[in-house]
């Protein structure tokens, strides 16, 4: 019932995930909107904010939301906010998170040589591929096959986990305290216009009332 009559190609889903029906602009506005109509404190919603953020910096690709959840239930933030702040993390923005956690972790774990950009995010794509073979290899009998999995847990992934931790904390109290001053201020305003308009109402009822 709710699919649509031509459905899109691989090619045009790809498209759609790069650049967004309307514009990423546009998707911004559509998270900060739901964020600021969100019934909670400004400063649970910071706190889910400050989660999904940090979600976003791990190489956990397809378990964020499941990250930043269990992290805004842990620190009793708002967990729809913590959903919407995994935004962060979207293909204009991972590159640079990627470079700088795989630059960074590999410095700290004391890697003779960092891995270029290109061949990280080609490593992912050889190792989603493999997981992707291995789980159909389950049902079948066809071969499993780890050839992969090792050089990219020592050279990808780990650099990757340590390296994020601390840009990502950055970025996640940076994004905690820019946002609850600012969702704070407009629910203080919203809650000022409600109050006025349900004054003006109540002051055009009260005439009614007594020519009645």
């Amino acid at each position: 019932m709710f699919k649509r009559r031509t459905p899109r190609s691989t090619f045009a889903q790809i498209g759609r995930s790069l650049w967004p029906r309307g514009g990423w602009l546009r998707a911004v506005r559509y998270v900060v909107y739901r964020i600021r109509r969100l019934p909670d404190p400004a400063y649970k919603i910071s706190r889910g904010i400050a989660a999904g953020v940090f979600a976003s910096f791990t190489p956990l690709f397809g378990f964020h939301f499941f990250v930043a959840a269990g992290l805004a239930w842990i620190m009793g933030g708002n967990i729809l906010a913590a959903l919407l702040a995994t935004f962060t993390g979207n293909p204009i923005t991972f590159p640079i998170i990627a470079g700088v956690s795989v630059q960074l972790g590999s410095w700290i774990l004391d890697r003779p040589e960092p891995m270029p950009l290109n061949e990280v995010f080609n490593a992912f794509s050889h190792v989603s591929v493999e997981l992707w073979h291995n789980l159909h290899a389950t049902f079948t009998s066809a071969p499993v096959i780890w050839s992969n999995m090792a050089d990219f847990f020592a050279m990808v992934f780990l650099p990757y986990l340590v390296g994020g931790i601390f840009p990502g904390v950055v970025a996640g109290i940076v994004a905690y305290c820019v946002s609850r001053p600012v969702i704070a201020a407009y629910q203080r305003a919203r809650i000022t216009r409600l109050k006025a308009r349900f004054e003006k109402r109540h002051d055009l009822r009260v005439p009614r009332e007594k020519k009645i």
